[in-house]
């Protein structure tokens, strides 16, 4: 049994027409990210460090949706959330309502560590990042020019939306919040067979002060047990009403089925269409990246030599 890893930078509504530039850079983002994952499971790293490890540099990219990237809420601020999880040990931690912290995800791993609790948010969660010394900068650091121009957008339209979704004219377009969020996250299963999951967003472009979306939520966005490991992107209302994440490793558990197919099965039940993707690696180093939206963000690899990158659907 080998190594696996497997990673997003969120889906949604991905428009074929994605400029070749912001095409390529996000694309090459992939790479990276997944290059510094293989590196660090060929370094015998332990999966839980190494999901995190990957997680905290797609915070870093200010093309995908958190960290330096997390689009802004109604108000023309920053709220991130972020959760990570062993499956090993089922040890977890969550953190939403981030203004400040640089990486969200290395936050997480705080609380599941050094404290008695699982979840962290707003004031409570700032306070324990300057307790614990993590980096933090002034909130402006996140407010960037693009993501302004993403808020600006979206207001116009009367919506919230990813920041992938293309300037709809206001007049065509009715308040139904229905547009999905972006998010990255990763999953890996090291050589010892131990699975890891973490996930991160800055959540939805225009969203209500104080939303929280499923990638914090555990069982929703992201789940692991000693079956499998789950990261999941797309409308965060949708895949916490089918709490995705926890179905698909319930689906193994239960009823026996592969990863793919348990994958599958809730990703086609996610509905409406449009809303939900998600990848996933087995105890086994199985892989598996389905989504019901227009495209995801997606790499991954194992240990055999195999690599995949892409957006939309395989034709």
């Amino acid at each position: 049994m080998g190594w696996a890893i497997a990673l997003h930078g969120g889906a949604g509504d991905i428009p074929f027409s994605l400029p070749p530039e912001r095409k390529a850079l996000r694309e090459e983002a992939l790479r990276q990210c997944l290059n510094l994952g293989i590196k660090a499971l060929n370094a015998n790293c332990p999966a839980l460090d190494v999901v995190e490890l990957v997680v905290r540099e797609l915070e870093n990219n200010r093309y995908f949706n958190a960290g330096i990237g997390s689009v802004l809420t109604s108000n023309g601020t920053v709220e991130m959330e972020a959760c990570i999880m062993d499956g090993k040990t089922k040890k977890c931690g969550a953190v939403s309502g981030l203004s400040t912290v640089v990486n969200a995800i290395s936050l997480a791993r705080l609380v599941m560590e050094k404290t008695p609790h699982i979840y962290l948010a707003f004031d409570g969660a700032e306070v324990f990042a300057r307790e614990q010394g993590v980096e933090i900068i002034d909130a402006g650091h996140f407010i960037t020019q693009e993501n302004i121009e993403r808020l600006k957008q979206a207001k116009e339209a009367n919506r919230v939306q990813i920041d992938y979704t293309q300037p709809i004219p206001k007049e065509s377009t009715t308040h139904n919040g229905d547009s999905q969020l972006g998010t990255v996250g990763c999953v890996a299963v090291d050589t010892q067979g131990n699975l890891a999951t973490a996930t991160s967003t800055g959540g939805l472009v225009n969203k209500m002060l104080g939303r929280i979306g499923d990638t914090p939520i555990i069982g929703a966005g992201t789940y692991a047990n000693g079956l499998c490991a789950v990261s999941a992107t797309g409308k965060g209302e949708a895949i916490m009403r089918a709490t995705v994440a926890r179905d698909v490793a319930a689906l193994m558990e239960y009823k026996g089925l592969s990863l793919k197919d348990a994958a599958k099965h809730v990703i086609e039940q996610c509905t409406p269409r449009g809303t939900a993707g998600l990848v996933a690696v087995s105890a086994s180093g199985e892989i598996t990246m389905p989504f019901n939206t227009t495209g995801m963000f997606r790499a991954c690899a194992t240990e055999d030599g195999h690599s995949e990158i892409a957006i939309w659907a395989s034709s």
